[in-house]
């Protein structure tokens, strides 16, 4: 006999709501896939015998009570959603709260996920105007390296080496075609080792001449922003406030890479 994928599916949850019944019998309480199996074939069943939707999934609702589920069950086993075939053709039902009367158990509920405090949001050390040239929009991520942000960004580099964006661990800033924003910036903690970002660091962020070296890549490559003033050192908690060497060409603005949105690769 041959089935399609979706006899074949059916033939399963059948099978798994059987088991659930028996085990019921027995007098055992049922578990998350057990309680759901049960609830979707009852739903398909009813569809079987002719029943509307609405009448279906009333009925699925009333199948199981708290007593017929272990603990948590019902705080994990919300809604079901299951697809059966009525008189008038295929339909999805939603089945919502369908353990009638059971009363979740919120954050005592097995396996629960309960949020420890929150770390409090640093204050910005640093504030500076980023001005985006290009015709795209660009959004630099929280923990990207400022100062390697996308060469049509024009900020002063100096001052944001070292520094990440003062904002929520995954989130991002967004600069607008043409547009310009002040931002907040904080040192990059840890180890305060750059890998990867723009490749111009490539190492630790305060050995001897790596500012200076970065900036003079910078500058060789068209980052706005990275040929003003002379580098100066720079410590975790008080970013230096000038550029680097190579000062006063700006003819790099016409070689920057126009990139789409996004981080520099």
């Amino acid at each position: 006999m041959r089935l399609t994928p979706t006899e074949r599916d059916r033939l399963l949850l059948r099978s798994a709501a059987e088991l659930a019944r028996a085990r019921r019998a027995r007098g055992l309480r049922l578990n998350v896939p057990e309680a759901t199996a049960l609830i979707a074939d009852t739903v398909c069943e009813a569809a079987r015998d002719g029943k509307r939707l609405a009448q279906a999934i009333e009925e699925a609702r009333g199948v199981l009570g708290p007593d017929d589920v272990l603990p948590g069950v019902a705080d994990v086993v919300t809604e079901v959603h299951v697809e059966a075939v009525f008189d008038d053709g295929s339909r999805l039902a939603v089945v919502s709260a369908p353990i009638r009367g059971a009363v979740p158990l919120g954050d005592d509920a097995p396996g629960a996920i309960v949020p420890g405090p929150g770390a409090p949001q640093p204050e910005p050390t640093v504030h500076l105007h980023v001005r985006n040239t290009a015709a795209v929009p660009i959004s630099v991520t929280s923990h990207f390296h400022f100062f390697e942000a996308n060469p049509r960004l024009d900020f002063d580099r100096a001052q944001a080496y070292g520094m990440r964006l003062c904002v929520p661990a995954g989130s991002s800033v967004r600069f607008d075609p043409h547009g310009g924003a002040e931002v907040g910036l904080v040192p990059i903690g840890g180890a305060r080792v750059a890998i990867g970002f723009a490749g111009l660091v490539d190492g630790p962020l305060d050995a001897p001449g790596a500012k200076d070296e970065a900036l003079r890549r910078a500058a060789a490559c068209g980052y706005l922003g990275a040929t003003t003033g002379t580098a100066a050192p720079t410590a975790p908690t008080s970013p230096a406030d000038a550029s680097g060497p190579g000062a006063g060409d700006r003819a790099a603005d016409d070689r920057a890479d126009d990139r789409p949105e996004g981080d520099p690769a």
